[in-house]
């Protein structure tokens, strides 16, 4: 079992900038690649980014590369998600999830542990 915790999500102006944490406890944190997710009211959940279990590559959506920046440190079992340049469209909540594989990594059925969010809002 993986236990997910976000946090750092809260209400900025639009072109602000937001750092979101999850921090994991129970299985050895290094055996999965972490991934951050949204869902907008009314929506469904979708991809943002993820990474590999060592770090080593990084994947993104269209609509947050260049902007968003997925990280993580083992040591302190922690993968983060730097958002900048934020619009009103971002606004969601965020969850990340645990999956043990690389291969599906955008595909929500591939993660099997997820935490339980936190609320990014962006005001125009």
């Amino acid at each position: 079992q993986v236990q997910l915790v976000e946090s750092g999500g809260g209400l900025v102006q639009a072109g602000g900038s937001l750092r979101l944490s999850c921090a994991a406890s129970g299985r050895t944190f290094s055996s999965y690649v972490m991934g951050w997710f949204r869902q907008a009211p009314g929506k469904e959940r979708e991809f943002v980014a993820a990474i590999r279990k060592t770090g080593a590559s990084t994947y993104y959506a269209d609509s947050v590369k260049g902007r968003f920046t997925i990280s993580r440190d083992n040591g302190k079992s922690t993968v983060y998600l730097q958002m900048n340049s934020l619009k009103p469209e971002d606004t969601a909540m965020y969850y990340c999830g645990a999956a043990a594989s690389w291969y599906g990594a955008s595909q929500i059925s591939q993660y099997d542990y997820w935490g339980q969010g936190t609320q990014v809002t962006v005001s125009s």
